[in-house]
């Protein structure tokens, strides 16, 4: 993993709700990764989106204990993604803290009724699409999640964009588009940011997806920091 400038990301998330780690992972990593999507035992379920909605492709959940390089990143990217959900939770006068270690944030998943790992591994091909949506789980909610493109845009896939809405008090939505490239990752809301107006801090909406494929495939792997029920 590369070392991260977690001032720059901090200062993104703040303006524009969404920072890029650019070369998270290297190529190798990101292909060795999505070649495993087919070992049904590293996954505890696997979703059919259009039998829910959802939009079209597949997800699968990863099973604890989880696989490398996955375990490593959820555990080394959360303490300092706490650090700026904690002062998000103070713009927004939210009276809680997550703890410094995700170990300890995993312990108060558990006391809470969550107990199923949340990372997964996304698999579409031509036409698919996932709808814009928030990844909540549960009322334990970790308001920064992560998404690693493990596909090479142009090469492996077309179209695919990781598309982002902020729903803003009385003006109409905005949409980014975020660009890519193997081994990328994008850090984003799960639910709401900060953002600041004329009589202080208020909560922006937030939801995420992915628009249509054109051709090829995309593998993608989600990093949700807190458990599911």
């Amino acid at each position: 993993m590369t070392t991260l400038d977690w001032t720059r990301v901090a200062a993104d998330l703040d303006r524009d709700g969404n920072a890029v780690l650019p070369g998270l992972l290297t190529a190798d990593a990101c292909a060795a990764l999505a070649a495993r999507y087919g070992e049904d035992g590293l996954f505890r379920s696997t979703v059919v989106m259009a039998r829910h909605g959802y939009g079209r492709g597949e997800y699968r959940y990863f099973a604890d204990p989880l696989p490398e390089p996955v375990a490593t990143l959820r555990r080394d990217l959360y303490p300092p993604l706490a650090a700026i959900a904690n002062a998000w939770n103070g713009a927004l006068g939210i009276d809680a803290d997550f703890p410094p270690d995700h170990a300890a944030f995993r312990a108060r998943c558990r006391a809470a009724g969550q107990t199923r790992p949340t990372p997964l591994l996304l698999r579409y091909g031509p036409g698919d699409y996932n709808c814009l949506h928030q990844d909540l789980y549960g009322e334990l909610v970790f308001p920064l999640q992560v998404a690693v493109l493990l596909s090479r845009p142009g090469t492996d896939f077309t179209g695919g964009e990781f598309v982002l809405t902020e729903q803003r008090p009385r003006r109409q939505s905005r949409v980014q588009v975020v660009p890519l490239d193997q081994g990328d990752a994008v850090v984003f809301p799960v639910r709401h940011r900060p953002g600041k107006g004329a009589r202080g801090f208020h909560r922006l909406a937030m939801r995420h997806g992915v628009s249509a494929l054109r051709g090829g495939r995309r593998h993608t792997l989600g990093i949700i920091f807190h458990d599911a029920r």
